[in-house]
């Protein structure tokens, strides 16, 4: 039985660990958790966002605690909002650059886990251009290991982030009807959302030229279109994605105009869908090619707020997983 969030946050994080234990457990990818394990996790976040709103960012609750982000691939956002968190939890977080490391002269994935190993790390939070990475160096390393996104294949806190801002704004999310926009073949993103919202009860639509959908798609348990116009009506949130030209040589489309066209969210197309639709994004944004600036910044949006968020989602799943003083 699929188990939906209640639309009260839960304040008592000790509620929370008395219900589901986290401590010590790897994040790789929704795959892995239950619709109970990822309610848990949301009704935590709502404490840690709090303590952003102070003056004071910060509390003690895992001083002593040593994080490493460990990231292969360029990064703001995430890597960013994974340092805040640990920093205003009192962790000592430690950003490896990886041209500037080991691994740039040849040391190999397990010898630098077994490395981190050695120095006693509590957390290493892992972004890879290849998929499996995390899931690897998991294998080797004691302490935790949170994937922060792997190819093409999962980026588990951003899935978590979007859940919590879906049901943050709407109250709710089973039985909410989601649709995910651009290409979804090359985004661990989409995959992820699709993973955790059909966990949730939503009802999941995907929209995308057929050379940006991924082979088989009809297993994953989505309707999927071409037609965008069609797929934005009766809609609660519409996710738009960038087009990843880093991972993906060939041209998939005729050109950007030829793509914008099609698949931009602008303000006529809005006039399509729900007048209280969300309208969201991962970033980076590409304005005016899968999204117009004033979608982006208009009162459907919660872009913004899916940074904010992601600062608390990810201290609350640091605090579940390697636990307080």
């Amino acid at each position: 039985m699929l188990i939906h969030a209640s639309p009260h946050e839960v304040h008592e994080i000790d509620h929370v660990e008395d219900t589901i234990d986290f401590r010590g457990r790897d994040l790789l990818g929704m795959e892995d958790f239950t619709a109970a394990e990822i309610a848990a996790i949301l009704d935590t976040v709502a404490s840690f966002k709090e303590i952003s709103e102070r003056d004071i960012k910060k509390v003690p609750t895992l001083r002593g605690k040593t994080v490493i982000n460990l990231f292969f691939e360029p990064s703001t956002r995430t890597r960013t909002s994974f340092e805040i968190a640990g920093k205003r939890l009192s962790a000592d977080v430690i950003n490896i650059s990886v041209s500037n490391s080991s691994m740039s002269k040849g040391e190999s994935l397990r010898d630098t886990a077994d490395n981190l190993a050695a120095m006693r790390t509590d957390a290493l939070i892992v972004r890879h251009k290849s998929a499996g990475v995390p899931h690897m160096l998991a294998r080797y390393l004691p302490s935790p290991v949170i994937n922060a996104g792997d190819g093409a294949h999962e980026h588990p806190t951003q899935a978590l982030l979007d859940l919590y801002t879906i049901r943050e704004k709407l109250g709710t999310l089973a039985g909410r009807r989601a649709l995910i926009v651009g290409d979804i073949a090359s985004s661990r993103v989409a995959r992820s959302n699709i993973i955790a919202m059909r966990k949730m009860g939503m009802q999941v639509s995907v929209c995308a030229p057929l050379t940006m959908l991924p082979v088989g798609i009809e297993k994953w348990g989505v309707d999927y279109t071409s037609d965008f116009d069609a797929a934005l009506q009766d809609v609660d949130v519409v996710m738009m994605l960038r087009i990843q030209r880093e991972r993906h040589g060939d041209v998939l489309f005729p050109s950007l105009q030829e793509y914008s066209s099609r698949y931009c969210l602008t303000s006529a197309r809005m006039r399509r869908a729900k007048s209280e639709v969300l309208v969201m994004h991962p970033g980076p944004m590409n304005r005016g090619v899968e999204i117009a600036p004033e979608v982006a910044d208009g009162l459907e949006s919660v872009i913004l707020q899916q940074v904010t968020n992601g600062v608390a989602l990810r201290m609350a799943v640091l605090y579940l997983i390697i636990g307080g003083v």
